[in-house]
């Protein structure tokens, strides 16, 4: 198969490979993109990570919380000046708000809704606010939980919501920046699905670093780079961000349970563009 430029620009994008790198990828896969990344994975040159840094749209990430039920919406417009324009603020509150009072399951739900202030439905609302604007905006997402809940927003970029088991502000406070600047998956390793294991341990399995070890000395050094990658990826085993000397479970020495958390980047995995905001942003948070 002939491996064009667009698919080489394609698959940089992608990765944050070279163009060499990337062209070599693609011939010894026969063009196939997916095999391509896994390749440059293999190869150390590109990071599994690297997609989900990238930035797709403009628009916020807006939390509420209220008599123990707590809401997270991301909400995009097509451009940051949109984004910092009070109004379209406003609008992301409100709806925050609303999806607190009302609860809904799905984004159909959401949208038929009536906005118990304007007396109009949400689709509409939005609608209205589109003409008011004059870009496309939409709700893209959002989440709900209850309980013992703590937020934290960075800049309307980075927002995280999550649930505990006692309240303790000072506690959850710092949990949910954590989560903010390190970007868990998980909050315990009990709740990683069997196939992210296997996954991550066929492709290191495959890397040529340990191609001309013994099976035995190749399965155990997996084991032991698979068992790191999962212990980042669980939020209670990560180095505490504030004291990286403990890890998170050590901090919260017993005092309460996270239960569950959500997280969400502006954005991530959308496509649209890359730049180094989660760089900028994670440089920043802490201080």
């Amino acid at each position: 198969m002939t491996v064009t430029a667009a698919m080489v620009k394609d698959l940089r994008e992608k990765t944050g490979a070279g163009f060499m790198d990337s062209k070599k990828a693609l011939e010894q896969c026969n063009g196939d993109m997916e095999k391509a990344m896994e390749y440059l994975r293999q190869k150390g040159i590109a990071s599994a990570e690297k997609k989900q840094n990238r930035i797709a749209a403009e628009g916020l990430v807006a939390t509420y919380i209220e008599n123990g039920v707590g809401s997270i919406v991301e909400i995009n417009c097509e451009t940051d000046f949109v984004a910092k324009n009070q109004d379209f603020k406003n609008f992301v509150d409100n709806i925050a708000k609303h999806i607190v009072k009302t609860k809904p399951k799905t984004l159909e739900e959401l949208n038929n809704s009536v906005c118990s202030v304007c007396n109009m439905k949400i689709e509409d609302v939005v609608k209205d606010k589109i003409a008011t604007i004059g870009e496309k905006i939409s709700i893209r997402r959002f989440a709900v939980l209850e309980g013992n809940l703590a937020t934290y927003v960075h800049n309307g970029k980075i927002g995280v919501l999550i649930s505990a088991t006692a309240q303790d502000e000072n506690i959850l406070k710092d949990v949910a920046l954590h989560i903010a600047s390190s970007a868990p998956e998980f909050v315990s390793r009990n709740q990683i699905p069997q196939e992210v294991i296997d996954e991550e341990t066929r492709i290191e399995m495959g890397k040529d670093d340990l191609s001309k070890k013994p099976e035995n000395i190749r399965a155990k050094i997996v084991e032991g780079r698979v068992n790191k990658l999962m212990a980042q990826k669980c939020l209670l085993e990560q180095p505490f961000v504030k004291n990286p000397d403990q890890t998170v479970e050590q901090m919260l020495n017993g005092k309460l349970q996270i239960n569950t958390f959500v997280r969400w980047m502006l954005g991530e995995g959308l496509e649209k563009r890359q730049d180094n905001f989660a760089e900028e942003v994670m440089s920043q948070m802490v201080k």
